[in-house]
């Protein structure tokens, strides 16, 4: 069964462009290096939530967005696999990330999926 890497994060009205540019590099090198799919949405109905939200979760500010992606691989082994050529890619060194948004609200994680229709 699949393997799914989640991402929730928010960036800034101002870097929209910075970062569809940087999330364009990113996912031609997830797919090239063997990803089944590369996904990234802009919050469009991303409503604040009383208790728990996609905006509170990130703490996304006014000037901000939620971008809620996802890559999807053919297993987690695969993913271990791709995950580290990714990181080893050169075309992924340094932190011009850092200038697109701020990393340290990002959420990430691995998902097994249970259920595929």
């Amino acid at each position: 069964m699949t393997y799914v890497d989640g991402f929730v994060l928010a960036v800034p009205k101002a870097n929209i462009e910075a970062y569809k540019e940087m999330a364009r590099t990113a996912g031609d090198v997830w797919k090239e290096l063997g990803a089944v799919d590369y996904v990234e949405c802009i919050g469009d109905d991303v409503p604040d939530g009383e208790l728990t939200s996609f905006p509170r979760a990130v703490q996304a500010r006014d000037d901000e967005v939620v971008i809620f992606s996802w890559i999807t691989y053919a297993s987690r082994e695969k993913r271990d696999e791709i995950n580290a050529k990714v990181m080893k890619d050169p075309r992924m060194q340094g932190d011009a990330w850092k200038e697109v948004f701020d990393g340290k609200r990002m959420i990430y994680g691995g998902f097994r999926p249970f259920l595929e229709l």
